[in-house]
């Protein structure tokens, strides 16, 4: 069923009654706490580095900030206007990943080139592939629905697409984020109905494909291999994991006390973005992790009522698309986590509207922003929108 509206102008900017309250208040305490966290993590390390800037977490706090404004101005802007567009920010965004490969264009950090300078700004073009293929996903399983029994148009074309982008983001390198996209690709067909039979090909295909990239890059493996047994080599190979489990067990039930960290102390590697969660847990303990679980449950769960919502009021592109947001911001979060705890290899994936970084809090609020437009649609009787 195609979703395409009339209206393409921008909503109502002050209405803001038409959005999901608990949704907000939740994305709000989760940035707030972000902002605490990330200060605590860089307090110190940045007293030496930035003893006349703003630091770390005053740019994370700016960041923050247009992240939230990107966020409301994205929440009235009709899904109509996502739809039209979405190929052609797919078109974009591959662009955007092939540039940054082209010698003496992509800025490179720790032998990773993932960046693109433009002027006193560094951007990150995996994290706007990811709004990007939300939306691009949306859109074709939405005009492709009374087709998506077929393997063809099912799997084949969208293998293809995924296979591209995954490949752009291998060359940088980054696995983490090709298995966060595919996965959430993958769970949006799913959703969309898939044939089963097709997506257990899909999920042979793909395991096959991440294990052959694991055993042929003798750094992949060595993650692989640390992660199960990190004090086997805790200085070197097993470091991180190591650190991040110290500070676990120091946390125990209820933390060392905001501020009081050691591990953060030049011990933990990317307190701040990647490990930020092992911060949390030795100042504020099980308690302070176990808060933070439950507002990311309570965030899943507003937006999957609100997926729902749109599905059962025949809004497909935007069910879609709140789906898409939803479960990637989920699937992170759990990688994240995982990772922190030692249950999953280390993929230096952040935690959403958590972690410190420019272009990911930024691009999750706005994807934020977009399970907000489908909602404050759904709420915004017809004759109202403006045309």
């Amino acid at each position: 069923m195609s979703t395409v509206k009339k209206h393409t102008g921008i909503l109502p900017m002050t209405d803001f009654g038409r959005m999901d309250a608990w949704l907000l208040i939740n994305t709000l305490l989760l940035v707030s706490l972000s902002i605490v966290m990330v200060y605590s993590a860089t307090i110190v390390t940045d007293a030496q580095s930035y003893a006349s800037g703003i630091g770390r977490a005053g740019k994370h706090a700016i960041y923050v900030a247009v992240g939230l404004l990107g966020m409301t101005v994205i929440a009235h802007i009709p899904m109509s206007f996502w739809q039209r567009f979405a190929r052609h920010f797919m078109v974009f965004g591959v662009l955007l990943l092939a540039l940054i490969l082209i010698p003496g264009i992509g800025y490179e950090v720790n032998g990773s080139t993932r960046w693109l300078v433009v002027g006193p700004l560094r951007i990150q073009p995996s994290e706007f592939m990811k709004l990007f293929m939300i939306i691009y996903m949306a859109d074709y399983l939405t005009r492709r629905r009374a087709q998506l029994k077929s393997f063809k148009l099912g799997v084949l074309n969208i293998a293809v697409v995924v296979g591209i982008v995954g490949g752009l983001l291998l060359l940088e390198p980054d696995l983490g984020t090709t298995i966060v996209i595919a996965s959430t690709v993958f769970a949006m067909m799913y959703v969309s109905g898939v044939r089963y039979s097709h997506m257990l090909l899909c999920v042979i295909v793909a395991g096959t494909a991440f294990v052959l990239l694991a055993v042929l890059s003798p750094y992949r493996l060595e993650r692989v291999m640390s992660f199960q047994n990190p004090w086997a080599d805790p200085w070197d190979s097993g470091f991180q994991l190591s650190q991040a489990l110290i500070a676990f067990g120091r946390g125990e039930w209820f933390g060392m006390g905001l501020g009081q960290s050691i591990q953060k102390l030049f011990y933990l590697p990317h307190a701040a973005n990647d490990f930020l969660a092992a911060v949390i847990a030795e100042e504020l303990g099980f308690a302070g992790m176990l808060v933070l679980i439950s507002m990311y449950v309570a965030f899943l769960w507003r937006g999957f009522s609100i997926a729902a919502k749109a599905e059962k009021s025949g809004h497909d592109f935007a069910a879609r698309s709140a789906h898409g947001v939803i479960i990637l911001i989920s699937l992170q979060a759990i990688v994240n986590l995982g990772v922190n705890m030692g249950v999953l290899p280390t993929k230096g994936i952040t935690l959403p509207l958590m972690s410190y970084g420019g272009s990911s809090i930024i691009v999750t609020l706005a994807l934020v922003g977009l399970v907000f437009a489908v909602d404050r649609e759904l709420r915004t009787p017809a004759g109202s929108r403006r045309k």
